[in-house]
């Protein structure tokens, strides 16, 4: 672990007025998350980009939510790490203004985030189908959940394939994007829109990006610190310098 690196971040970070991240599926690798993309996205010879979608729920809502159990039973057995519980760490010491996420296992929560922006929704979460009505789950749902205002199938509370992402959630993240002057993106591939290009958008407000992750992106090049590593290692160490 280059110290001279991590010293740079972590000055970046100790004189930022407004200090944001940006977090992708290599934040959560170190909790053994399945991706679910690739071999990963096979369940029962079907394919995720087959059962993740409106028309799937509505021809077979009992299929995707026994998918979708399957899924919270193995996210449900991983804990946060040590790099959620640091980013947790930092927004409880006032150090981490926002933390938005594009992914949907709900470790920042189970960590103690509270200020989390989930791009893609959460695994946990549920909508009605029909009216206004949301829940987040516990354990794993059995069955299929229905609403207890309008007795309607409650389904996932996350972004299928062909769908928009929530308008609420992103104009308060295009907000916190224009306010940051620093940014931390943490093990996203920077290749999935629109998340890959909200570093740039802080770049283009004058703001600096630091990047942590195990391989360089197609953003490396033009942020300021870019920190070769599992996210679980460079957090714990950049907070060291933060004390």
């Amino acid at each position: 672990m280059n110290e001279v690196i991590l010293k740079e971040a972590a000055d970046i970070i100790m004189n930022s007025e407004y200090f944001i991240a940006l977090t992708g599926a290599g934040v959560s690798k170190e909790s053994n998350i399945p991706t679910f993309r690739g071999e990963d996205g096979l369940w029962r010879n079907y394919d995720a980009m087959e059962l993740a979608t409106p028309s799937a729920f509505a021809r077979n809502p009992s299929l995707v939510w026994e998918w979708y159990a399957w899924r919270q039973g193995l996210i449900g057995n991983c804990e946060p790490n040590p790099a959620h519980k640091t980013l947790s760490s930092w927004e409880n010491r006032g150090i981490l203004k926002t933390l938005i996420t594009q992914n949907v296992d709900g470790l920042h929560i189970r960590a103690g985030s509270v200020n989390v922006l989930e791009v893609h929704g959460d695994l946990w979460a549920l909508k009605c189908t029909s009216c206004d009505y949301r829940e987040r789950l516990s354990s794993p749902v059995s069955g299929i959940p229905t609403c207890p205002k309008c007795n309607s199938h409650l389904r996932p509370d996350v972004v299928w394939f062909g769908e928009s992402l929530n308008p609420q959630i992103m104009r308060k993240v295009y907000s916190e994007l224009e306010l940051a002057d620093v940014c931390i993106v943490i093990g996203t591939s920077a290749l999935v829109q629109p998340a890959a290009s909200f570093p740039l958008i802080v770049r283009q407000h004058g703001g600096r990006i630091i990047e942590i992750n195990i391989e360089k992106t197609i953003i490396s090049s033009v942020v300021d610190v870019h920190i070769s590593g599992k996210a679980g290692e460079i957090l714990p160490a950049l907070n060291e310098l933060l004390q």
